[in-house]
């Protein structure tokens, strides 16, 4: 593996969206909902960051087989009433951008006051849908990558750094 971003990069991206955050609501109560399961680990460094209230809650979805793309699946029974509260939802990376686009339809069906969404990684070239999320941590190249939450398989999110998966590791991941 080829270590992309460090511990260190990472929590000094976690730093500046925790100050960006912080300077947008300015002490306002704020729901969190994080997008299972890479979206734990940042998510938990973050919360210790702000200093508003803070409600926190997840979705759960799934898209990806290995590498490939699947058909996205959600899970919103775990979510925290929205209604009527400034939201911001969180997840690991933005790739196409179709999970946090679907996910984002669902929440604004719910009626939150406002609705902003946060990732740590924006992945050069890939999208395809028209909006990037409200906070971006890294803009990182078209690279499959795992750790800080990422994984390939449900193997390697326990890695402290961001990391590009190349051929040989994906041979060597027990099934």
């Amino acid at each position: 593996m080829k270590i992309l971003l460090s511990e260190k990069a990472l929590n000094e991206g976690v730093e500046k969206l925790a100050s960006q955050i912080n300077e947008t609501y300015q002490g306002k109560p704020l729901t969190i909902v994080g997008v299972l399961t890479g979206s734990v680990i940042l998510m938990a460094d973050l919360i210790r960051k702000l200093e508003m209230p803070l409600r926190v809650g997840v979705v759960q979805t799934s898209s990806y087989e290995g590498t490939q793309r699947g058909a996205l699946t959600i899970n919103s029974e775990m979510m925290l009433d929205i209604a009527g509260r400034d939201v911001l939802l969180i997840d690991d990376i933005f790739d196409t951008g179709h999970t946090l686009e679907e996910v984002t339809q669902l929440m604004k069906e719910l009626g939150p006051t406002s609705l902003k969404s946060l990732v740590l990684l924006l992945k050069t070239g890939r999208q395809e849908v028209d909006w990037k999320p409200e906070f971006i941590a890294f803009d990182i190249p078209d690279e499959f990558v795992v750790g800080y939450g990422l994984d390939y398989n449900d193997e390697y999110r326990n890695l402290p750094y961001l990391a590009i998966l190349e051929p040989a590791d994906i041979q060597g991941v027990s099934s």
